[in-house]
């Protein structure tokens, strides 16, 4: 029987699960997730398993990661300096279509080339100014090309991107190989945070399986890939974006495995993100629109997640306008008090106690920054550099390198790079105070919101009496918050039968006098009329409340803290592939190729010829991603329109998915 290895990078933890076959848990850890090196958490869980287990490495037939890394490094602006060679595309598009917010400050050129509905040139490549961009450009990361229909003719993403390469041997991604739809600003948007992400998907892939192979572990490597399905490491590495909702689409297939539901709410909460899904007749849906996330939509094939900024290490804020006061959660996360005053803890205590010591609050208080390792720094401007100098290589107080507002600019830049980390008071604090988890430095979270608890509201009144009242504010925020997210996430199920959007839903005063259980002249009551199963290792810290708030079941499955990495070994590998047929002239019907369209007189034909091609290359990509047992299944979808009485061929569309179990290691 063959042994599985599991294993989930979050921005917390790192899990890991060892797995006999598909059909029972052998044993399960947990290690701190080290955003500077994450090999050193993902040998810390396996070490952990195969010490319980008694499982020796070289047995191991298979490792599967999932990682939350690019869903959270999207949520949270970060990523590589990237620069989008936009081709054939009006100016205004960039500002219509999102393309500039993702692009957000980085060197972006906007080229004329192009190429028309049909595949045919619209205009040449300026291949001169791309020339002089390139002459002139400080380093980046990666490079994004989109181009005007390249799904109809890629020729001249291609084109830029051998340039590119010979020129810089900075890899490059082109939108035609992430998406083949049509929407030419989406794929930019889409290209341009795979380019981000590049080098942190390489980063963590590489030092796993360096971590893996240190172990004794020489078993293929697996990436879930964010509709569930299986990937081999390499094609992660080259399509990193395809890994955005990674974590929570094998936390959905973990669900499933631990609780044999057919129709319930998934909500997976992290450090980071809280992410819900719907699971309906025992599978996830898939978003026909593209994942979201970070505000950005993208094409990428995932699960239809909703994905919000709301986990254990969420940043508390206070609430300093109007009287009332209180807190509100995310959507950034910070270290955790509690842990960063285990690792530094002389440092942080004596910060602590010297803010205590003072007579009036300060606007710092119980905050650090510390810089994160091996991260580039390049394209820094002059103030960003100054200030990422001053933080240097160790722990700071705040307010020990903030000296000005524009200091305080250049933290928020430092950050979104992902260049230095901010440390504060989280929900996880709250729980320590509490008295509901104890993994951390109680004490130094103790201290941390009683420096919260001292912040005045408008009304001049202190935000909380002491630090467990702060504390169950701080809980009850989490409650609602996730509350909230779990009502938008049914009411998108359902919005076609309302005038107006799930967040505006949520928003209505009669939701809440429901949720409150309003009695008066009127009766209100509002439930939840569906199951939950709550997953992550905070779940059952907060979610019993969640289900009393909103009156449903709430499912809390043993293992529930290591779904994510459960999921990761009991999916498939699969890969989908799509082709269209246009006819730009009658008689003329027109297969859209990588190497370019090709013409032919009969649909049947041009049909017949693009489902081959799409068979061969599917199923070679799916043996290269390590599957046997492969299935093969087609679907065609023809548009025609009626003319002189008989219907005409428009467009034709065929998808081919080719899948199978992963090919599991011998020894």
């Amino acid at each position: 029987m063959a042994i599985l290895l599991g294993v989930d990078t979050g921005g917390t933890y790192t899990d890991a699960v060892l797995m006999r076959d598909e059909a029972q848990v052998i044993a399960s850890s947990k290690a701190l997730t080290t955003r500077s090196d994450l090999a050193i958490g993902v040998t810390e869980a396996v070490r952990a398993v195969l010490t319980q287990s008694s499982i020796a490495p070289g047995e191991i037939a298979l490792a599967s990661l999932s990682t939350t890394l690019a869903t959270n490094a999207l949520v949270e602006g970060q990523g590589g300096r990237v620069a989008l060679i936009y081709i054939g595309f009006p100016t205004g598009d960039l500002e219509r279509n999102g393309v500039a917010e993702a692009v957000n400050g980085d060197p972006l050129l906007v080229l004329s080339g192009g190429h028309s509905h049909a595949g045919s040139e619209a205009a040449p490549l300026d291949v001169a100014a791309l020339d002089r961009f390139l002459a002139d450009l400080e380093p980046v990361s990666g490079f994004a090309v989109a181009s005007q229909f390249a799904t109809r003719n890629p020729a001249h993403e291609l084109e830029a991107a051998r340039i590119i390469t010979a020129r810089t041997g900075v890899p490059v991604t082109c939108s035609h190989q992430l998406s083949a739809r049509l929407n030419g600003p989406k794929r930019a948007v889409t290209a341009v945070l795979n380019a981000r992400l590049i080098g942190m998907i390489d980063a963590l892939i590489g030092r796993a399986q360096a971590g893996l192979i240190d172990l004794g572990i020489d078993a293929p490597l697996m990436v879930v890939r964010g509709d569930g399905a299986l990937m081999s490491a390499e094609q992660a590495r080259a399509r990193p974006i395809e890994t955005i909702l990674s974590g929570p689409a094998a936390s959905i297939v973990g669900a499933r495995w631990l609780t044999g539901t057919e129709e319930a709410l998934v909500s997976d909460i992290g450090g980071t993100t809280t992410d819900v899904a719907l699971l309906r007749d025992g599978r996830p849906a898939l978003d026909p629109d593209g994942a979201r996330v970070g505000g950005f939509r993208t094409m990428v094939e995932a699960v239809a997640m909703r994905t919000s900024g709301l986990g254990g290490d969420s940043q508390v804020h206070p609430l300093r306008e109007g009287l009332a006061g209180g807190v509100i959660l995310g959507p950034r996360r910070v270290l955790p008090v509690a842990l960063i005053a285990q690792e530094t803890p002389d440092l942080v205590h004596a910060t602590l106690d010297a803010q205590l010591r003072a007579t009036a609050p300060g606007e710092y208080d119980a905050s650090f920054v510390r810089a994160v390792s091996g991260q580039p720094s390049n394209g820094l401007n002059p103030r960003d550099a100054l200030l990422l100098e001053r933080i240097g290589t160790g722990l700071q107080p705040l307010g020990a390198v903030i000296r000005n507002r524009i200091d305080k600019s250049a933290l928020r830049r430092l950050v979104d790079r992902g260049l230095v980390q901010l440390a504060g008071a989280t929900p996880s604090d709250a729980a320590h105070v509490l008295g509901r988890v104890d993994v951390w430095d109680g004490a130094a979270a103790q201290k941390a919101l009683t420096l919260i608890a001292r912040k005045r509201s408008g009304s001049g009144q202190r935000l909380a009496t002491d630090a467990a009242a702060l504390a169950n504010m701080i809980v009850d925020q989490m409650t609602e918050q996730t509350s909230l997210t779990l009502l938008e996430s049914a009411f998108a199920e359902e919005v076609p039968g309302f005038d107006t959007s799930p967040s505006e839903l949520v928003g209505n005063k009669l939701l809440h006098a429901g949720l409150n259980h309003h009695r008066g002249l009127l009766a209100f009551d509002t439930w939840l009329n569906i199951d939950v199963v709550g997953l992550g290792a905070a779940a059952r810290c907060y979610y019993p409340a969640v289900g009393k708030r909103l009156g449903c079941r709430m499912v809390l499955p043993e293992h529930s803290d290591v779904a994510n990495a459960i999921g990761a070994v009991v999916g498939r590998v699969t890969i989908r592939r799509i082709g269209t047929m246009t006819s730009p002239a009658a008689g003329q019907f027109r297969v859209h190729l990588e190497s370019g369209p090709e013409d032919f007189t009969s649909p049947d034909e041009a049909l017949d010829h693009l489902e081959t091609l799409l068979r061969a290359q599917a199923k070679s990509e799916v043996m290269q991603a390590g599957a046997e047992g492969i299935q093969i299944t087609v679907w065609r979808e023809v548009n025609s329109a009626p003319v002189e009485a008989r219907e005409i061929i428009v467009e034709a569309q065929i998808t081919v998915e080719a899948s199978g179990r992963p090919r599991i290691a011998t020894h």
